[in-house]
């Protein structure tokens, strides 16, 4: 959608831009470091993933090492804010210190006084549970009522995690992981602790969405909440973007990736330039202290008359930092249904 919305006003320097899409995988595979090598070997100048911040890891070096911008609109690792990148690594999506801070307050303002805390080992999920601790610390919450389990993702069985949280007897559960959180809920019903058995469950964007619900039998998710970064895209972004994908089933992410592929194209409209280390120079300065604009076209008429810009995009405000992303972070309040299915109920803003 973003590339259709560029090229439709002229693209970039008055050229076309190609979209060379690309799996990154995950963690169990090479994938991501074989999409890395073919589009480097396409000339590539912005490579626009990974969604996981573990596969963002496996080829960030490859990625700067070659002049090339990496611009992710999911990892939200806390590794990356401090990253020797050379700067040219930019993210949408904001750092999972400020969704902590979310998550934190959806679960003090639940009541919650003793809490579990289930994460996967990796830099995501180690990271986000570090900060939830200390966020919901700073809420008023003992650090002895605070249980943090790490496992392995790749497990065959959690049933020992999951013995282990019923023996601490919380009365709130934040569960941190992908997919493997289908076979967490699974035993936590199994055991009486699951969302629909009464137990306040908390998710994040690793888990929060439709397939999580598909993965399990119905019903057992009803009650669970969670945050994910979002923000109220509207319902006419949702369509246009149904027009290009009918198949999607939610729109996590899907401001961000299109912000990122706009914010792009406008850092290299204002380099001049289309050499990655030229559009990384300029991708923070499109994002803020400028004059106020919202699509590409009107940003680059802007642009092409001399003005300094201010992107505000699908994803609202983004005002980029030094370290390439977002200060602000709105993230959706999202609920599962009884059809375990998930509804938008509201929105937190943290870091303002």
């Amino acid at each position: 959608l973003a590339v259709d919305d560029i090229n439709a006003a002229g693209g970039v320097l008055d050229q076309p831009v190609e979209l060379f899409p690309g799996d990154s995988g995950d963690t169990t595979t090479d994938t991501a470091n074989t999409t890395v090598d073919r589009h480097l070997a396409n000339g590539t100048q912005v490579i626009v993933g990974a969604a996981s911040s573990s596969v963002s890891l496996k080829v960030i070096d490859k990625i700067v090492s070659a002049g090339v911008v990496q611009f992710s609109p999911a990892n939200t690792s806390d590794q990356f804010v401090c990253y020797a990148d050379r700067g040219l690594y930019f993210r949408t999506a904001p750092t999972d210190v400020l969704q902590a801070q979310a998550l934190a307050q959806l679960i003090a303002e639940d009541g919650a006084q003793r809490v579990s805390i289930l994460a996967l080992n990796d830099p995501y999920g180690t990271g986000l549970a570090e900060n939830t601790v200390t966020n919901l610390v700073d809420a008023g919450i003992p650090e002895d009522q605070i249980q943090k389990i790490i496992y392995d993702p790749n497990a065959q069985s959690f049933n020992a995690e999951v013995d282990q949280v019923a023996n601490f007897a919380p009365d709130a559960v934040a569960l941190i992981g992908f997919e493997e959180s289908a076979k967490i809920i699974t035993r936590m019903h199994e055991v009486g602790i699951g969302p629909s058995d009464g137990m306040a469950v908390f998710g994040v964007d690793g888990n929060m969405g439709n397939a999580l619900g598909e993965n399990v039998a119905e019903g057992l998710l009803d009650g669970m909440a969670g945050t994910t970064p979002l923000t109220d895209t509207g319902e006419e972004f949702q369509q246009r973007l149904l027009g290009v994908d009918p198949g999607l089933i939610d729109f996590n992410y899907a401001g961000e990736s299109y912000d990122a592929v706009i914010v792009s194209a406008l850092a290299a409209e204002q380099a001049g330039s289309t050499a990655g280390v030229d559009i990384a120079a300029n991708i923070n300065s499109v994002t803020r202290d400028g004059e106020k604009c919202t699509s590409y076209q009107q940003c680059l008429d802007l642009l092409r008359a001399g003005e300094d810009i201010d992107y505000d995009g699908a994803t609202g405000e983004l005002t980029f930092v030094d370290a390439g992303e977002p200060g602000v972070g709105s993230y959706g309040r999202l609920v599962f249904g009884p059809d375990n299915t998930l509804t938008t109920e509201d929105y937190i803003v943290v870091g303002e």
